[in-house]
């Protein structure tokens, strides 16, 4: 029987960072397509889906999901307390697990580099990205956002010359950000979707694990930035 064309309520037009805001679930649709809404997010659906190949009107068909959940509270914040959001969130997790997850992947590629020959670059890629994001975190929370608690105690018409001075630091961030998500969609592509082998151990199997983790909270975790927080203050600076 001949298909009929598909129609969808998901414009083409619509850009990726703002169709996630929109409805949270679908981080993990984008993601299953291998199209990056985070450091991407200005991306239109169909500039990301001509990119990689794909059909967009597939695509927004899966995009389409039934019964919009409510939008996250997080959402809803002063840029002062979307920061403090974040790292609440995301900065603490990533302090707790980058330096214990380095250490097991360092085990296990002593114990299976032999055999896995990728887990050498595994292991460097993750090491850069690990010094790349240290620093990060310390400049959003010593120096950043701090400034956006500021901003949020003046009045609207007042926020101008403050935010005007972040845009220099927030470029240096969202590069920042690019380079660490190069960095993790090269871990991807090692890994295989950070699959672990047939004669992968346990340890092999956490670290495979714990890396997709890290890998899924740097997308919202970006995301919440790139799309959301850093428009928010430059929009005052217009």
């Amino acid at each position: 029987m001949e298909g009929r064309p598909m129609s969808t309520a998901i414009p083409v037009t619509q850009q990726l960072g703002d169709l996630v805001t929109a409805d949270p679930r679908r981080a993990r649709v984008l993601e299953s397509f291998g199209l990056d809404y985070c450091c991407g997010g200005a991306r239109t659906l169909g500039e990301a889906c001509a990119a990689a190949e794909l059909d967009a009107e597939l695509v927004a068909s899966a995009l389409d999901l039934p019964d919009p959940e409510p939008a996250p509270e997080w959402q809803s914040l002063d840029v002062g307390a979307l920061a403090a959001h974040i790292i609440e969130v995301h900065h603490r997790y990533l302090w707790r697990e980058m330096g214990p997850l380095g250490t097991l992947l360092d085990k296990v590629h002593r114990v299976h580099g032999t055999r896995h020959h990728e887990l050498a670059r595994v292991a460097e890629a993750y090491r850069l990205a690990m010094a790349d994001l240290e620093p990060h975190l310390f400049k959003e929370e010593r120096i950043i956002f701090p400034r956006l608690q500021r901003l949020d105690a003046l009045a609207p018409g007042d926020r101008g010359p403050l935010a005007t001075a972040l845009r220099s630091p927030i470029t240096q961030m969202l590069r920042e950000h690019d380079y660490v998500g190069e960095l993790f969609t090269e871990l991807h592509g090692l890994t295989d979707g950070f699959r672990t082998p047939a004669d992968g151990c346990q340890s092999y199997q956490q670290v495979m694990q714990r890396l997709a983790r890290m890998e899924r909270d740097l997308h919202e975790h970006v995301h919440k930035e790139n799309n959301v927080l850093f428009p928010r203050v430059l929009a005052y600076a217009e």
